[in-house]
């Protein structure tokens, strides 16, 4: 359960109803499966001794005491498993009878959880934050409470609350209690039947309630084998985290297996501040001593895009629609008829003059008022710019090729720098020479200098400091290098000119690269990756490390995950050691940053976004680090 993983799993097998020592068998074979997966919560459905179609056998005296029998039966398969178990059976106290939870833990019953929602035929519902000791004939006294949390002795994290008799059709769940009283885990036990929409239903609730709670759900619904007189059940078992669908399975012995990230939880909590974890809550300790936590959820290797191909469009269109409304916005208020921008050639510079075309068009001006400028220089391609004007042309924009290599030869002489000394002012002269022509320019023709800059190229610092580092509004601002590459590859998928498909296709084929030393046989030599690393890769680690607020060791491990073996451990770890040196060191330049819309949830900005001391210190994260190198 290490980095906050804890192995979760919904049970649901096939039952007979009424045949308590029969279910009993079912349930520990399901018990000595999930050991040998190392699960560490395992939850099965309401009632799942008994089964939950018993009708009115719930109140006879034969099928009270069968079950009783039965949990007894059960509990000693708990030993040796490090598994808290919560198992459902009908349970009578004096003159009522209870749907309870038995939570189970190496071989004892740590608490039984009654059902606390409204009473029904059949089940009796204890006083809101009841507490007292039931005698079960054979094994002694045990706590029976509606509010009961489980907290792992070595995982402070991990803490569980139980739910009975979870269901689809309430207005109010108890999970909104458990999450404001700690728990990080909501194990639902449902009884449910199945319907045409029964499992899209339960999974849409489990996204939304993990969401807002931000936690963990296991949900276990009755399966095959109880009563068909009235409905039909379906097994069905999911997982959920924060919004999203681990694992669900809806068949014959559903088993969902997946992981939870508790640590990642309790984050988002904190981030949140709404979660004050003031509660009267009973209070069980369970769980041993943290072992590694095998992985079987998948982690995407982009997750600044969506999950599936189908979803990409619509997401893509909602990215651009982001970016021309900033544009407009800002254009209107300024009162300004021209965007200028400068275009390489690459997928940065050419989103946006994609952008700033569609930005004049929403305003009612004609595409001309777009001003594209390619300024080359010492490190400038035929391919590049090739590309960079057949795009400005295509689009309709005013294209303009202003040479630079003369006005940063004068100045490398006003500075008393060699011409051949091909150090850091070498590069970053010619920069800000192009920066310098750019806002001049949109200063003659009442413009805005539209910024290229995307958001991975602003956390690692590639760029030069009041070069292309600053515009008058950047519009990839908010922008990973991956979600700059699919805003473009759909605009080349969809458009109808061939040309300007043809030439977004290459824009995407060609390297990453700044062009600012010297060429031989009009080749790109100087590519970004090889001195940054994959922007892929540095686009999942700002995932991990920064938004979702992982350690880098952890993020190591979830990129092995997502990655597989495009990747050795050594160049994960060489990779990760520069992101922090990088995302420390460069800080100053992000301190500094231009206006520009945020399309994810995470920015840059020094006025609302992800924002750190420019002389902060990257000792913890790199001492971190310093533990892969160790093992």
């Amino acid at each position: 359960m290490k980095n906050g993983f804890v192995k979760v799993a919904a049970a649901s097998p096939v039952l007979r109803v009424a045949d308590a020592d029969w279910n009993a068998e079912r349930i520990i074979e399901v018990i000595h499966k999930a050991k040998e997966q190392d699960v560490r919560v395992l939850v099965f459905p309401e009632l799942c001794i008994t089964g939950c179609s018993c009708y009115d056998l719930f109140q006879h005296r034969v099928l009270l005491s069968g079950a009783e029998q039965a949990l007894l039966k059960v509990v000693p398969a708990t030993e040796g498993a490090d598994m808290l178990v919560f198992v459902g059976l009908p349970l009578a106290v004096g003159a009522k009878v209870y749907n309870v939870a038995a939570a189970l833990y190496e071989g004892e019953i740590l608490a039984l959880v009654p059902q606390a929602d409204a009473p029904d035929a059949y089940f009796s519902v204890p006083e809101p934050g009841s507490c007292h000791e039931v005698e079960l004939e054979g094994y002694g006294l045990v706590t029976m409470s509606d509010e009961v949390l489980f907290e792992h002795e070595n995982m402070p994290d991990l803490r569980v609350a139980v739910e009975v008799s979870a269901g689809l059709d309430r207005f109010a769940s108890p999970a909104a209690a458990h999450a404001e009283a700690g728990a990080t885990v909501i194990a639902q036990m449902a009884s449910f039947p199945a319907s045409v929409s029964s499992r899209q239903e339960a999974e849409l609730n489990a996204r939304y309630e993990s969401k807002q709670f931000r936690c963990g759900m296991v949900l276990a619904a009755p399966g095959k084998g109880e009563s068909t007189t009235d409905h039909v059940f379906s097994g069905l078992c999911l997982v959920a985290e924060n919004g999203s669908i681990l694992a669900s399975v809806e068949q014959e012995d559903s088993l969902a297996v997946s992981e939870i990230d508790v640590e990642h939880m309790m984050g988002l909590r904190r981030e949140s501040g709404c979660f004050d974890e003031e509660c009267d809550y009973l209070s069980f300790s369970w769980g041993g001593e943290l072992t590694e936590t095998g992985l079987t959820r998948k982690y995407l290797m982009h997750p600044h895009l969506p999950e599936t191909s189908e979803e990409l469009p619509e997401y893509c269109r909602r990215m651009l629609d982001i970016q021309v409304s900033g544009l407009v916005k800002r254009m209107q208020y300024a009162h300004l008829t021209h965007c200028v921008v400068g275009i390489s050639g690459g997928v940065d510079s050419t989103l946006a003059v994609m952008v700033s075309a569609m930005a004049v068009k929403r305003m009612g001006l004609p595409s001309i008022n777009v001003v594209a400028c390619t300024l080359p220089c010492f490190g400038t391609s035929s391919r590049t710019k090739s590309n960079a004007i057949i795009v400005a042309e295509q689009i309709g924009a005013d294209v303009r090729v202003i040479d630079i290599g003369k006005a940063v030869y004068q100045h490398f002489d006003d500075i008393g720098h060699a011409h051949d000394d091909y150090s850091i002012a070498y590069e970053n002269a010619q920069a800000r020479e192009r920066t310098q022509v750019l806002m001049d320019i949109a200063n003659k023709v009442n413009g805005l200098d539209v910024g290229t800059e995307d958001l991975s190229e602003f956390i690692d610092g590639w760029c030069t400091y009041n070069g292309d580092h600053t515009s008058m509004y950047d519009v990839n601002m908010g922008l990973t290098k991956t979600q700059v590459r699919a805003n473009v590859r759909y605009i080349a998928d969809t458009t109808e000119d061939r040309v300007l498909k043809a030439a977004l296709y290459d824009v995407l084929d060609c390297p990453v690269t700044p062009e600012l030393l010297p060429i031989h046989d009009d080749q790109i030599e100087q590519k970004s990756e090889d001195a940054v690393g994959s922007y892929s890769l540095q686009d999942f680690f700002t995932h991990k490390m920064l938004i979702c607020g992982f350690t880098p060791s952890k993020t190591f491990r979830l990129a092995k995950q997502a990655y597989g073996k495009e990747f050795t451990d050594e160049e994960l770890v060489r990779w990760l050691t520069s992101y922090c040196k990088r995302l420390f060191s460069q800080q100053f330049k992000r301190s500094c940053l231009m206006d520009g819309p945020a399309v994810e949830a995470f920015t840059v900005s020094p006025r609302v976004g992800f924002l750190i001391p420019s002389d902060a210190e990257n000792t913890l994260f790199l001492k971190d680090l310093e533990s892969l190198t160790q093992d």
